[in-house]
């Protein structure tokens, strides 16, 4: 390999690198998602709520208001605790939800399944999680025999491990890049609880010669212009803070019509060195 003596590596190969669907739409679908997610979590957003500017808080009150009409959002606003589990924000929005499970392959250990409703070719399904880390960043320790690293076709670098070495680095990240009471991205994945549904990317099994790949990996940079509140449900984090550089996502795009049951298999190559 590259010298980094990794144990295992999940690459997409050239060939495959045009993209399935537009960066607009990318980021149409993430900023669906993680907006109501952040409506659904409202009243636990308060702290937030009292930095962004005033345009950016009235926007979210009235899609609150358009969201509950005909309610007194007032009286309400005690009782609306009853705040929906993310995967069924995740199903209200894009109409399916995904989870995590054991696979269906013997052996793969877990595996990621449509467990409600149906996904629509040209969806996005699902983000691979994790540190980012450019070509000439060190990654040794995080990456001895892990099989949760993914390579970017211009050599960046995602380790989407939850455990070790790994845990603590996106961890201790993640703690460096807030700002006040913003985070600039989601640490949650790394729990059982998650915050971002759509954050189980990295345990999509590889296809195999009875199961066709259903989804592929595209790259994807976070733009500048993307909502500051809504970074707290970016699972990844450049392993080095650089304003210069976008942040860089990887997400998962459905090839065909997926079903409610099915697992999702991915097309990518792994090399053992």
């Amino acid at each position: 390999g590259d010298g980094f003596g990794l144990g295992t590596l999940r690459y997409v190969p050239e060939e495959s690198k045009d993209k399935v669907i537009s960066d607009e739409d990318v980021l149409g679908t993430l900023l669906k998602v993680f907006q109501a997610l952040f409506l659904n979590d409202f009243n636990k957003q308060s702290e937030i709520l009292t930095v962004l500017p005033e345009s950016v808080k009235s926007k979210y009150e009235d899609l609150l208001a358009v969201e509950h009409q005909g309610v007194k959002l007032l009286e309400n606003r005690h009782q609306q605790q009853s705040t929906f589990k993310p995967e069924e924000i995740l199903y209200k929005t894009l109409g399916f939800s995904v989870a995590q499970a054991t696979s269906s392959l013997i052996s793969a250990g877990k595996g990621v399944f449509v467990t409600k409703g149906f996904v629509p070719k040209g969806a996005v399904v699902s983000m691979y999680p994790g540190t980012v880390y450019q070509k000439y960043e060190p990654i040794f320790f995080q990456s001895i025999g892990n099989p949760f690293i993914f390579r970017c076709l211009d050599g960046v670098l995602i380790d989407g491990n939850n455990k070790g070495i790994s845990k603590v680095v996106y961890r201790s990240c993640n703690g460096r890049d807030r700002l006040g009471p913003l985070k600039m991205s989601d640490s949650t994945w790394l729990t059982s609880e998650i915050h971002n549904p759509l954050a189980v990317g990295q345990y999509v099994n590889n296809c195999s010669n009875d199961r066709a790949a259903n989804v592929c990996y595209q790259e994807f940079d976070v733009p500048a212009v993307f909502p500051i509140e809504l970074k707290q449900y970016l699972p990844n984090i450049a392993y080095r803070y650089d304003k210069q550089s976008p942040l860089r996502c990887v997400v998962l795009v459905a090839l065909r019509d997926i079903r409610q049951g099915e697992e999702l298999f991915s097309n990518y190559y792994t090399i053992v060195s």
